[in-house]
């Protein structure tokens, strides 16, 4: 599926920032809002005028890849809209979050149940089986849904392996690597690696 651009004017940008929460921002200006009917908008700012990022824009890239992720079966959010933003040379996309609460988030407060520890090495099993390689795997970028499935979420770093083939030892290690290098990522590593081992590869 392809969104088509729309030009974003400075006044309207303005309003955004008047009208819509700020979720995430930095020394250049708002990074994340959140809008007044739950969609989310995320900013993207390509920091030279030349680079590979204008070529490879991030903000179709992150649709694209989200995109992807749907067409494997993997719940992940749903872009809505991509925007230019001529007057201050950045990009934008909305979406649509999914519901629920990151691991992070529960384990923050005490609520991620033990069944979901298992579940979630099983659901990496999944990615890795199905070619997903997500850099940006960590507690916060992995959601907990209502209906007890998990989801992604901050797809900017997602690569597919070619024809869908399972990732190699060393990819899934890398990856597993980077999701307990953080320390709520740790205290799930047990759990999480014996019940990757144990699930059976999944169907694409």
């Amino acid at each position: 599926m392809n969104l088509a651009w729309q030009t974003l004017d400075q006044p309207t940008w303005r309003q955004w920032r008047a009208e819509y929460e700020i979720i995430e921002q930095d020394g250049f200006g708002p990074k994340v809002f959140r809008c007044d009917n739950g969609d989310y908008i995320k900013v993207f700012r390509v920091k030279h005028r030349i680079s590979l990022a204008r070529i490879l824009n991030p903000a179709q890239r992150f649709c694209d890849n989200a995109f992807r992720l749907q067409t494997l079966g993997i719940d992940t959010l749903k872009p809505l809209a991509l925007y230019r933003i001529p007057h201050n040379g950045r990009f934008a996309v909305r979406y649509r979050p999914l519901a629920g609460e990151t691991v992070r988030g529960l384990l923050k407060h005490f609520a991620l149940p033990g069944k979901a520890i298992a579940d979630l090495g099983a659901y990496i099993a999944q990615l890795h089986d199905k070619g997903v390689y997500f850099r940006s795997l960590h507690p916060g970028n992995v959601v907990l849904q209502p209906n007890g499935k998990f989801g992604l979420i901050d797809v900017l770093d997602c690569k597919f392996s070619w024809f869908g083939r399972p990732l190699n030892a060393w990819q899934r290690e890398r990856n597993f690597q980077h999701f307990f290098r953080y320390n709520d990522g740790r205290l799930l590593e047990e759990g999480v690696r014996a019940a990757y081992k144990k699930s059976p590869p999944a169907t694409k």
